[in-house]
């Protein structure tokens, strides 16, 4: 089969032919059929995530359709559309996997990233961390659901019910959580890199009510904030937009160092939490709310040899909502 394969930080990633994999006893074979691109992707390609399995097969946000089981496989049957996501495999035995939290443990193994992912023509997954999905999206429409949806979908759950809510970095995510929150009849408010006025533009139109750069403040405190952007200068500024007792979230895999700033903004209980990956339950219940709503995602396609220049258009700003390679 193609594949790009990822082999060290800041080396392209190269278009080879690759034995088909076979799936083990309780794994599916899947063939592909869309595969989003991450910012989490851009972070391994620039050895910010510095322990990927090498060679590597990246992407973890991938569509496709069952071409055949293991022996033990009891969920699925070939001919099923599912999707696969970040989280790829836990222990199941850890305090954490028996308590609902399978998305700390220990053992647990990522889709692109300690497995081989989507940027490929055909992948293997765990039979019990794949979802099954409803008939009628397009397949590049849902692809960015299984991450940059799932991720954000888990940070609103992580800023409780607050009504007023800021998105620093309105990319993949964030068009997808406005959705949501919008869904919900909470208020966003939009932060981009200041002077982007096209993703501000973008922000409103997807039903943000007030958008502006992240140097600004919004006109009103708000009740949570959620930082998509790997920036750790964002925190501060995010703290000194909330109201007492606000919470910001941090939903990044990855971020630069937050600088340090006076207690005095952390300070009437504001609280800082972060995101680590997702869980079963999250995509269940995310992936049955999405067609309801229902959501739209905002793409730009790229064919799987042009993996490379997917990543560079998204670490430069160049298009808005997310990349999805589109396998033929």
């Amino acid at each position: 089969m193609k594949a790009m394969v990822f082999e060290k930080p800041g080396k392209p990633l190269e278009l080879r032919d690759v034995p088909k994999p076979e799936p083990n006893e309780k794994q599916l074979l899947i063939k592909i059929l869309a595969c989003g691109v991450c910012r989490t992707d851009l972070h391994i390609y620039d050895g910010e995530l510095d322990k990927p399995k090498v060679p590597l097969i990246p992407g973890h946000q991938i569509v496709g359709t069952v071409e055949a089981t293991g022996s033990g496989v009891k969920a699925f049957k070939s001919g099923d559309k599912v999707g696969v996501p970040w989280l790829g495999k836990t222990c199941q035995t850890c305090e954490f996997c028996k308590t609902g939290q399978e998305n700390l443990c220990d053992d647990a193994q990522f889709t692109g990233y300690q497995i081989d992912g989507g940027y490929a023509e055909y992948t293997v997954a765990d039979e019990q961390f794949c979802f099954p999905l409803t008939p009628g999206y397009p397949d590049e429409q849902v692809a960015p659901l299984l991450c940059a949806g799932l991720i954000g979908y888990r940070s609103l759950r992580m800023a409780d019910d607050a009504d007023l809510l800021g998105f620093y970095g309105f990319g993949a995510a964030a068009h997808i959580l406005t959705q949501v929150a919008n869904h919900q009849y909470r208020e966003v408010y939009a932060f981009t890199r200041p002077g982007d006025e096209k993703g501000q533009q973008f922000a409103r139109d997807k039903g943000a009510v007030w958008a502006g750069g992240s140097d600004t403040q919004p006109p009103v405190k708000l009740d949570a904030a959620i930082i998509f952007a790997p920036v750790g200068p964002l925190v501060p500024e995010a703290l000194k937009a909330l109201k007492k007792g606000g919470t910001v979230v941090c939903a990044g895999i990855h971020m630069s160092d937050i600088p340090s700033f006076p207690y005095k903004i952390l300070w009437e209980e504001r609280s800082i939490k972060s995101v680590a990956n997702l869980t079963r339950k999250d995509g269940d219940e995310f992936l049955k709310m999405a067609p309801e709503i229902p959501i739209k995602t905002d793409i730009t396609t790229y064919p799987l040899e042009e993996a490379n220049q997917a990543l560079e258009d998204l670490r430069n700003g160049v298009f808005n909502g997310s990349a999805v390679l589109k396998i033929d």
